[in-house]
């Protein structure tokens, strides 16, 4: 079956939807893999930072600032796995280690130590006096007070952040975890409260939603072909809503781009009608039909392959000229970029 952007666009309009299904058939999910980008920790380097806090508090029994401490400066990781004993994020421990300690931790500075800790894990940190120095003293002072305490006594209708099953009884339950471990259904249901890979799926939310972005860079670079990648909240002449990318410039447009990756249908109908609004756009003082531009759509994500009736309107509203990962080198022999080619 032909895809869209190989025929004529009278025949799109007379069956949309043939190529409906050939856009459906290859349109994949990206949700199953993740990028890794720079700072992912991988577990054996995880698993050297959890031996090490664990033979410095002798199994978790002498859990004190006093035995943490050497151990997270000559052994990073071991911060990183303190904090995911408590279950906090960086701004959230900064908070607590503030409150508890008087020492200013802000957020932005725990963030960096927890993103340098992942950069370089196996670099030892300085014991030379220094505001970094300080923090992280008070970030293990926090810890060890709050998982000393455990959970208290909470109102009905509220669950408390270390209402975990290796934290719930304070420092019990975590000697406990680590000797006995954990009942899988226990593993499971804290899993049902937090989502897999939660955390590290928030922190390469961007790079995931480059995806689409990457690709049309690698075909338009590998083609010698100018253009104008536009930046978020960026406003360009001529555009009351500004394309992801334009070609040659925004000076002289002829080709617009929109990337587009969502894995859900509702934001999937959002997305489409951007796209439609540039096709509108692209026909405003054309009595001829001929459009100003040439608006492409490439797209991924399952949520694209959802409702029918929406992948009609961004096949008609591009003429046809909707791309996926799995076609996206034929992005140039199949619409007006390749007037711009130069390799």
């Amino acid at each position: 079956m032909l895809f869209p952007f190989e025929v004529d666009f009278e025949e799109i309009r007379s069956d949309p939807d043939k190529y409906v299904d050939a856009v459906f058939r290859c349109l994949e999910s990206e949700f199953l893999v993740m990028p890794k980008g720079d700072g992912f920790v991988e577990f054996p380097v995880f698993k050297n930072g959890y031996e090490a806090l664990k033979r410095a508090t002798g199994g978790f029994r002498n859990f004190t600032p006093s035995t943490i401490t050497p151990a997270v400066f000559q052994t990073p990781m071991s911060l990183i796995v303190l904090r995911c004993m408590l279950g906090f994020t960086p701004p959230e421990w900064a908070y607590y280690a503030t409150r508890h300690t008087g020492v200013e931790v802000t957020q932005g500075a725990a963030r960096t130590i927890d993103r340098n800790i992942r950069m370089k894990p196996t670099a030892a940190l300085s014991t030379k006096a220094s505001v970094t120095e300080k923090r992280i003293r008070a970030l293990i002072a926090g810890a060890c007070h709050a998982l000393e305490s455990g959970v208290p006594e909470e109102s009905p209708g509220t669950l408390h952040r270390l209402e975990k099953a290796d934290t719930a009884a304070g420092l019990l339950s975590v000697q406990s975890s680590s000797e006995l471990g954990v009942p899988y259904s226990v593993l499971l249901y804290e899993r049902l409260l937090g989502r897999p890979f939660a955390g590290h799926r928030d922190s390469i939310s961007e790079l995931v939603g480059n995806i689409v972005e990457n690709a049309i860079e690698d075909v338009l670079s590998g083609a010698g072909i100018s253009y104008r990648k536009t930046k978020r909240a960026e406003r360009l002449a001529g555009f009351d809503q500004t394309p992801d990318f334009v070609v040659p410039s925004e000076f002289n447009p002829q080709v617009v781009i929109e990337a587009k990756l969502t894995e859900d249908d509702g934001t999937a109908r959002d997305k489409v009608t951007r796209v439609q609004h540039l096709g509108s756009l692209s026909m405003v003082g054309r009595p001829s039909g001929k459009p100003r531009f040439e608006v492409v759509a490439c797209i991924a994500g399952r949520g694209f392959g959802v409702r029918r009736e929406d992948m009609k309107k961004l096949l008609l509203s591009t003429r046809g000229k909707v791309f996926t990962l799995q076609n996206m080198s034929q992005l140039v022999d199949h619409t007006r970029l390749a007037e711009f080619r130069s390799r």
